[in-house]
């Protein structure tokens, strides 16, 4: 029997599912849990998967904008209820008026 060679396997499931995570996080709205997972992943496979490099990178920036959309979210959603909140309130109490 003639071997030609070893066949090594190179693995791509890193990156393929940082890609995933983001998109499924700029899609569904999915939570900072999914981009942060993604993230992890898309950076543990840049480093160790040299196949999934493109899908990596676009992982990571697809979870980045995932989670600072969240941030900018939650940021403009506690701006606006602390706005509310001091509008309505009725400070005349508080200053003895």
């Amino acid at each position: 029997m003639t071997t030609y060679g070893t066949i090594t396997p190179h693995g791509t499931g890193k990156g393929t599912a940082s890609l995933l995570l983001g998109v499924l996080s700029l899609l569904a709205g999915w939570t900072l849990i999914a981009p942060v997972l993604g993230l992890i992943l898309g950076f543990m496979s840049r480093g160790s998967e040299p196949f999934a490099r493109g899908r990596a990178a676009w992982g990571i920036l697809l979870n980045l904008l995932a989670m600072i959309g969240w941030i900018i979210g939650v940021g403009l959603l506690l701006a606006t209820g602390v706005g509310a909140a001091l509008w309505s309130l009725d400070l005349g109490a508080l200053f003895g008026g």
